[in-house]
């Protein structure tokens, strides 16, 4: 079994072409970064009957996620530079929908990547007093708890990224996100990602981050909100009527084979 190791702003994923058998287990095992590949999950990418391509993600816990920003700029990137598809404009089928990427292309390869990612859905505050927190829920084809603070860099992430997934507000679990505000009108977000913990990015993450913003009257509708995360900045915009665009890298990191025992 042949595998592609790729990265989108440090929110790594091993990619393999076609389904493979029991993704759950398989993802739990090649995540781990000291007796595996190491990742934050796995994604499949196979033919699709309502898109260009289907796309399966699987946290590092072996849980299948609905969506991810980061994962499916990769999954461009995959599908073009490997000669799938010589098409800059594509139809991906996620567990959320049906998503479109834009591909920009320098060289002859892939660099950056455009995806609609359809249209965010902000709730009303929910005060977590057991945290001692309180978030705005967002989904955009995924749930997300997104945490205005002073300062996003100093928030114990390990500690309260786990009670805020795990609460009962949100019996699926949850993504959390912690956002500050810069003083150029940016976000700065640091994420606990539901199933896969502490990562460096997460693209579905900036958008919920950005919606809460301009719903709250810290960003503006239409402008461009550079979101910075620790593994680098993306690009979204927030239509008035809440559909969403985001914009950033994607870049290859290795390919491997998976040895038989």
């Amino acid at each position: 079994m042949k595998f592609t190791k790729m990265q989108g702003l440090g929110n790594d994923y091993l990619y393999f072409w076609g389904e493979v058998d029991d993704p759950e287990s398989l993802s739990r095992r090649l995540s781990d970064r000291h007796f595996g590949a190491g990742s934050d999950g796995i994604i499949t990418i196979s033919p699709s009957d309502r898109a260009d391509f289907r796309m399966r993600i699987f946290n590092a816990d072996g849980s299948e996620a609905m969506m991810c920003g980061n994962g499916i700029r990769c999954v461009g990137k995959y599908v073009w530079d490997k000669g799938y598809t010589d098409k800059t404009e594509l139809l991906i089928e996620t567990l959320s929908g049906v998503r479109t990427l834009k591909l920009e292309i320098r060289c002859g390869k892939v660099r950056r990547v455009a995806v609609d990612m359809s249209r965010a859905v902000v709730s009303e505050d929910i005060a977590l007093d057991d945290v001692g927190r309180t978030v705005t829920p967002v989904n955009v084809g995924n749930p997300h708890a997104v945490c205005f603070v002073p300062d996003a860099d100093g928030i114990p992430l390990a500690e309260i990224g786990p009670k805020i997934e795990r609460h009962p507000a949100f019996p699926g679990g949850v993504n959390a996100e912690f956002v500050s505000l810069r003083e150029d009108g940016g976000l700065r977000m640091r994420v606990w990602e539901r199933g896969s913990g502490i990562t460096m990015a997460c693209g579905t993450g900036a958008c919920a981050s950005a919606a809460a913003a301009v719903a709250k009257g810290l960003c503006r509708a239409g402008d461009r909100i550079p979101v910075h995360l620790d593994g680098g900045t993306l690009d979204i915009e927030v239509a008035p009527d809440g559909s969403i665009t985001m914009t950033g890298p994607a870049e290859f990191v290795y390919e491997g084979e998976i040895a038989d025992d």
